[in-house]
């Protein structure tokens, strides 16, 4: 076994294969680059070195660089995670080249796998079922227009060598052809310096299901059943499960053995992802092969009882697989959110900025390698920190949150639950979306298909709604506590002096007092909150609504118990400069709180400019000189 690796990854996958090294009693080497200097992974890995700046083709993906730096910290093995030189079968060949044992399949099976198009005429030949379509070479405009037209309408266009949604387009008739046909290449060209397209029969109402394969250096190979990656967006995966529902013992044979069978086609070793489309009538046909670990690889691993970055290590050290099939099965069910920096409400825009604070839900510690018997109920695999910053270069991925149940029902339920637990303050997320999502008819009964989003867009993404009493009822008694802390700490010898004491003590009458808070999607007007203070409680009012009294019962840090007329009310609140953020009843509510005194004197915004959401690239300037009818202009 290797006593050192280098891990040339970075985030949440980087910091989960260096756990497991660390169980093992493995060194391990990190490298990051100048916007990582601070990053988790760089933390918890015995040694680590700066590559390069923070563009990934000027870091990350510096193949000779990384070679060099695990060279000279006596690295035997580098992992390269998932995504960037994972399936770089020239880095595979340069790693052998140097000496170094890469962690992953052979460059022979990246190459055989990494073009699409390829690899549907090896499946063929494999006699794994592939959906009708043109995988081959000829890439002429017309001929591919032909082509489309001869398979029907709709028609999917895939990059060869893409992954991960991009390069993708859904045709639904002849006439949107070329100009899909540009766009479609433009990224692909783009993301994976290839602009080769295939196009496929696209299929209604499909099922994503991969198969999760593994096989050594002595010609074992199994696989350890099913993932369901059905709930997608943008063809990107939002929620993964295992085993998929609804999946027969006899189709799940069959899906295993064609998966191996395609390993087996291109003589694979180590872990790789078969992945298929299923139609509802549960007929399945070949997708792609993905050469690496998958993103969604712990819900496999919490019903099996298995730690598959284990696996890797020993079978890349020359070890045989750890069980053969008949030693598997399944237990439980799991499933995973992924946990993005994002906005849903904005077309799932990227969100950029610093995690100011970040509460994980009560997870149980996972014991990667324990009895599958009693697997962990809760799991977060992440590669960042309250504090640290979600930049523009890389995936804004916050998190994986997974969780395992007995059956899939308590699955659900624990998932809901732990989402609900979730805090994150600094930059929005689609926490709120995943728990909807989750709790959704949809997903909940198993009613699994590629476009359920889009199906149950409305539900999923409901009408703004104004925030209750008592989450404005949270917020107020917020701010006035903290007002009696500063005034506290202010007030040093005078402490006595009711006139220095944010108490709201008024000689003949009560402190009457309105405070105002906004929030982005509901009101149009601020909520205007009435406090009217008393011996020991106060009342409370939301615009013309009768006064409640409301009193605070307890407070431990920015969490907080009050009581609003009969209503026991339990919340968060965490502020970050004007921004308070409730959490309450598993919902999130970042209101403004409106200060008077804050913005006195301020002028108004300068106008007139038009900005930008986040970072990007000017692509094309669609516009023309045009020419006045008059002579000389």
């Amino acid at each position: 076994m290797f006593t050192k690796i280098l891990i040339a990854n970075r985030g949440e996958i980087a910091c989960r294969v260096a756990a497991t090294a660390r169980r093992m009693g493995i060194k391990t080497v990190a490298v990051y680059s100048e916007a990582d200097a601070n990053a988790k992974h760089v933390a918890v890995c015995d040694e680590a070195v700066l590559i390069g700046p923070a563009a990934a083709k000027e870091s990350y993906l510096r193949a000779d660089k990384i070679i060099e730096v695990a060279k000279a910290t006596g690295a035997q093995a580098i992992h390269p995670g998932y995504g960037f030189l994972s399936e770089n079968a020239e880095f595979a060949d340069a790693c052998a080249a140097a000496g170094l044992v890469f962690i992953g399949p052979p460059a022979s099976a990246m190459r055989a796998m990494g073009s699409k198009s390829a690899a549907k005429s090896l499946m063929e030949k494999a006699n794994v079922p592939l959906v009708p379509g043109y995988h081959g070479d000829q890439q002429d405009a017309d001929f591919l227009h032909t082509q489309a037209d001869r398979i029907g309408y709709p028609v999917l266009l895939k990059a060869s060598a893409g992954g991960g949604g991009k390069g993708m387009r859904v045709i639904e008739c002849s006439e949107q052809f070329k100009e899909a046909l540009a766009s479609c290449k433009r990224e692909a060209i783009s993301s994976f310096g290839d602009d080769k397209v295939l196009a496929e029969k696209y299929l209604q109402r499909p099922r994503h299901i991969e198969i999760q394969v593994f096989a050594d250096t002595l010609g074992n190979c199994i696989y350890l059943f099913e993932r369901d990656c059905s709930v997608q967006r943008r063809h990107q995966k939002v929620l993964e499960e295992a085993p998929a529902p609804n999946m027969p013992a006899e189709r799940r044979a069959a899906m295993g053995e064609a998966a191996v069978a395609a390993a087996k086609a291109v003589g694979y070793v180590g872990a790789g992802t078969v992945e298929f489309i299923a139609n509802q009538d549960g007929s399945f046909y070949f997708m792609e092969m993905n050469t690496r670990l998958q993103v969604e690889h712990p819900v496999t691993e919490m019903i099996t009882g298995t730690d598959l970055v284990e696996w890797q290590l020993r079978v890349a050290a020359g070890e045989p697989l750890p069980k053969q099939q008949h030693e598997l099965a399944i237990h439980g069910h799991a499933i995973e959110a992924r946990i993005y920096a994002e906005n849903p409400e904005k077309g799932f825009l990227p969100s950029i900025g610093t995690l100011r604070h970040m509460q994980i839900p009560a997870a149980v510690a996972f014991e990667l390698g324990g009895s599958a018997a009693q697997p962990a109920a809760v799991r977060v695999d992440s590669g960042v920190r309250s504090g640290d910053a979600i930049s523009p270069y890389y995936d804004p991925m916050i998190a994986k949150l997974i969780v395992w149940g007995a059956d899939r029902k308590q699955a659900l339920a624990r998932m809901a639950q732990a989402l609900s637990q979730y805090q994150i303050v600094g930059l929005a997320t689609n926490i709120a979306f995943l728990k909807r999502l989750v709790e959704g008819q949809a997903f909940s009964s198993a009613d699994l298909d590629t476009g359920l989003i889009e199906r149950h867009h409305d539900s999923l993404f409901p009408a703004a709604h104004a925030a209750p009493a008592s989450v404005l009822a949270l917020a107020a008694v917020a701010l006035i506590e903290a007002e009696k802390e500063i005034s506290a700490a202010q007030s040093g010898a005078n402490a006595a002096d009711p006139w220095g004491q944010a108490l709201g003590w008024r000689m003949n009458q009560a402190y009457l007092r309105t405070l105002s808070f906004s929030d982005e999607y509901a009101a149009e007007q601020p909520y205007r909150v009435g406090v009217a203070y008393r011996a020991s409680d106060w009342l409370f009012s939301v615009g013309e609504a009768a006064p409640q009294v409301l009193s605070l019962m307890s407070q431990q840090g920015c969490d907080f118990s009050i009581k609003l007329g009969e209503q026991a009310v339990h919340g968060s609140v965490r502020r970050d400069g004007e921004l308070l953020h409730v959490f309450c009843n598993g919902a999130h509510y970042p209101l403004t709180y409106l200060d008077p005194m804050a913005h006195a004197g301020e002028s108004e915004t300068e106008g007139g400019r038009l900005t930008a959401p986040m970072p990007g690239k000017v692509v094309a300037v669609l516009a023309s000189a045009v020419r006045c009818g008059r002579s000389g202009h």
